[in-house]
Parts: C-alpha cells; sequence; structure tokens
C-alpha cells in the first residue's frame, strides 16, 4: 500500500509492475491473509495503525481477486484500467505531432513487440501490456537469478526506454502538463 502509492505518484510503469508483482504475491501465499501478515506485512517497520491499514489494502486485493476470478492467473481490473490508460495516453501521443521523439521510440520499439507476440502467440494484446509483460518477465527471471540473451538484453533495453518516456509523459499528464499548452 505504501510502496504502491508512491509509486503509482512518481512511475506507473514500476506502479504496474509492483501490482502485478503482488497479485503473484498473493498468489504464491494462497490467498492467506494471516500468512501474508506473517512473511510481509508483519516484518515492516510499522505503528500499529499503518500495519492494519496495509492488511486492509492485502485483504481488499485478495477480495478483488476472488470477486474479479483472478486467483489463479491474470490481473485486476484497477492493473488493466492502468493499462488502458497507458495505452489510451500513446494513442494520443502517436496522433499529435508535437511528441515526435515519443513515436521515434514507439516505432523503434515495435519490431520487438512484433516479434514478443509472434513468441506468445498471442496478437490481441496490445503494444503497451506486451511490452509491460516482458519487462515483467524480465523482472521475474532476475528474481530467479536467471540469465538473459544479448537479443534479449537489447530488446528490454528499447522497451524500457519507450516505457519509461510513456511513463514520463503519464506524469505529466496526471499534473496537467502535457498538454497545457491547448488549454
Amino acid at each position: 500500500m505504501i510502496i504502491a502509492s508512491k509509486k503509482r505518484k512518481e512511475n506507473i510503469a514500476e506502479y504496474l509492475l509492483y501490482m502485478w508483482q503482488v497479485e503473484d504475491l498473493i498468489r504464491a501465499y494462497g490467498l492467506n491473509l494471516d500468512l501474508i501478515d506473517e512473511a510481509i506485512v508483519s516484518k515492516m517497520d510499522l505503528d500499529e495503525e499503518t500495519h492494519k491499514k496495509v492488511l486492509e489494502w492485502y485483504e481488499s486485493l485478495i477480495d478483488m481477486m476472488r470477486s474479479e476470478g483472478v486467483v489463479q492467473s491474470g490481473h485486476l481490473q484497477l492493473n488493466k484500467n492502468v493499462i488502458i490508460q497507458l495505452t489510451d495516453l500513446s494513442n494520443t501521443l502517436l496522433k499529435d505531432s508535437r511528441f515526435t521523439e515519443y513515436s521515434a521510440e514507439f516505432y523503434r520499439t515495435l519490431p520487438f513487440i512484433v516479434e514478443l507476440r509472434a513468441k506468445a502467440k498471442d496478437s490481441a494484446v496490445g503494444e503497451i501490456e506486451t511490452c509491460m509483460t516482458a519487462l515483467y518477465g524480465i523482472l521475474l527471471m532476475k528474481l530467479q537469478g536467471k540469465g538473459i540473451s544479448d537479443d534479449t538484453a537489447n530488446a528490454v533495453k528499447q522497451i524500457t526506454r519507450f516505457i519509461a518516456l510513456l511513463s514520463h509523459y503519464f506524469k505529466l499528464d496526471q499534473e496537467n502538463q502535457l498538454f497545457k499548452d491547448q488549454e
């Protein structure tokens, strides 16, 4: 909760990766709040009130996962909404001639997106979600101590640049700074 709200304000891509990791952590603990408290929350240096709020946050995520049918896999609607927001912003930026740097990064990233889609055999997933899924996969591989090929490292480097730029524009948009000259 604390980390999530901080990341949400600072970097939307990091927030989304964090939230996907939280979903997987909740699954790893069998959606058991007591186990999550014992293994994660109680190990945080929190006062009693904050500890209670963090537990309530995990409990609400568990409830949402059950009600939305993402207990085994998939993502919560609140996380899907972030993908939708990022996709909408990306489409807006691509159509706006003032954002040529963004368009250039997108088109430099597109071949990697196409390749990832072909490997995943899922062309229904949008470009932004494909990029985020790739970054999450790399994060998991790093956590497991697995290496990646040079080609994969190059792809990740480009995807990271692209998503970082989109995240930057998202933050500006949230602060009403991105299109302020249009008002």
